[in-house]
This record gives C-alpha cells, structure tokens and sequence, in this order.
C-alpha cells in the first residue's frame, strides 16, 4: 500500500468557504453550518482506504470530544467516484450511519475544495480556531495499518490548544495515506 504525505497548507491560513452535497442528509452544507465556536475540524476521508479503515474507531471518539469543546466536524471525501464507486455517495451514508457520526459527509465531487485546502491523501486532517485560522494540519497520530492502534495523541494535542486559546505544539507531522483519487485531468499543481 503506497503512502503519500500531506502538504502542509501554511498556518494561519483562513477557513476556505466551501458548500457541498451531505451523503447522509441531502442537503447542501457551508462552512458557517459546521463551523462551532471554537473551531473546526475539517476531515478528507474515503470509504476504501486502509489507512481511514485504521483510523474510524477514534474517529467517533474524537468527534465527540471536538463537538464537547464547541469544535465543529465536518468530512469531506473527494475521490473520483465514477473510478472508485465504494467512495460514491451511496457508500459514504453507509459509512457515516454505520459508524454513527453525528457530522456531516460531504462530496467534493468538483475536487475543487480539496485542491483549495491542497489536500493530499485520506484521512487529511486540518484544524481551525475560534478566528478560523488553520492552526493545525497532519496526521491524527503515529500509527499505521497493522502498526499500532490508533489514538489520535497528536490531533488531540492540537484539539487541547486550540480550545485553550494556545499556539498548537510543534513540530506538526504531515498526515500519510492514500492519495485522493483525482479524476484525469483535474490533478493539481502539488500532486506527483
């Protein structure tokens, strides 16, 4: 299984705007819908990749702490769904009501969100605070598939700060995973 890094987007980046189609509910979801005030969390994941499969059950564990902080959580899959049909929207509400997240699960079927937020792989974390200005972006922890059970120590450590009003720790490590699944053609600039 081939791993590929995040980018790192600069910290102090603002929240990009965003509206996207939520595979469970229907509806079109904005940033100012999942933004708490706090913060959010913003999270690339898919269906079929290993490196989402690892991380799912602190997931749910880490949304419920992030929505008791006053963080907002949203997901975001934008893989090509026309080549990679267990990400299409069926699937994703499958997923969401399977795992019983209570955030929503949006499609970026344009891919334009994810290049905006300069996405990479799944899962891609990226958290913002109360001024929604990036203030962190990478990984959830060390672990991997087969190595280790996911605990999310280094996105909690973000998630600490942030909802103290503290500058996030760093060094802050990029994410690894699969790398989004773009449509040919609509690669960016960054991808490769």
């Amino acid at each position: 299984m081939a791993e590929t890094p995040s980018t790192m987007l600069p910290l102090g980046t603002p929240l990009p705007a965003f509206t996207l189609q939520d595979a469970v509910s229907g509806r079109a979801v904005t940033q100012d819908d999942v933004t708490g005030d706090e913060g959010l969390l913003v999270m690339f994941l898919c269906n079929h990749c290993p490196f989402v499969k690892h991380v799912l059950p602190e997931l749910r564990r880490l949304a419920a702490d992030a929505a008791g902080r006053g963080v907002g959580i949203v997901a975001i899959n934008a893989n090509d769904t026309e080549r990679y049909p267990d990400d299409a929207p069926p699937r994703m509400k499958e997923l969401a009501e399977r795992e019983g997240w209570d955030f929503p699960f949006l499609l970026d079927a344009s891919q334009e969100i994810a290049k905006t937020f300069r996405a990479a792989c799944t899962p891609d974390f990226f958290l913002f605070d109360a001024d929604r200005r990036l203030a962190y972006r990478g990984r959830l922890d060390e672990t991997r598939p087969g190595r280790g059970e996911p605990h999310g120590a280094d996105l909690r450590a973000a998630l600490d700060a942030v909802t103290a009003g503290d500058p996030v720790p760093e060094p802050q490590q990029p994410s690894v995973g699969c790398n989004i699944k773009w449509k040919p053609g609509n690669e960016p600039d960054y991808f490769g």
